[in-house]
């Protein structure tokens, strides 16, 4: 696993977007977020601003999508 980064409070690397970023899946990739992540990643930012899906609908998703990732963790451990 790497090293975790320790913040001072102020702006952290961890925050700048990687070269070449044009899309949220491009951030996703970088990440290597799990199906669980992306999902909740997606609807935070999308949160409101898609007809088909209000922030209610965007909310009980992203509680769906976290309650699934707390379960895995549960389940097979912090990897």
């Amino acid at each position: 696993m790497a090293k975790k980064e320790v913040s001072d409070g102020s702006t952290a690397n961890y925050y700048e977007l990687p070269q070449g970023a044009e899309e949220i899946q491009d951030l996703i990739s970088y990440k290597n977020m799990n199906g669980q992540m992306a999902e909740i990643f997606r609807a935070v930012y999308r949160y409101g601003e898609v007809e088909h899906s209000p922030r209610l609908r965007d909310a009980k998703k992203i509680r769906f999508y976290i309650d699934a990732e707390i379960k895995r963790l549960e389940q097979y451990g912090d990897c």
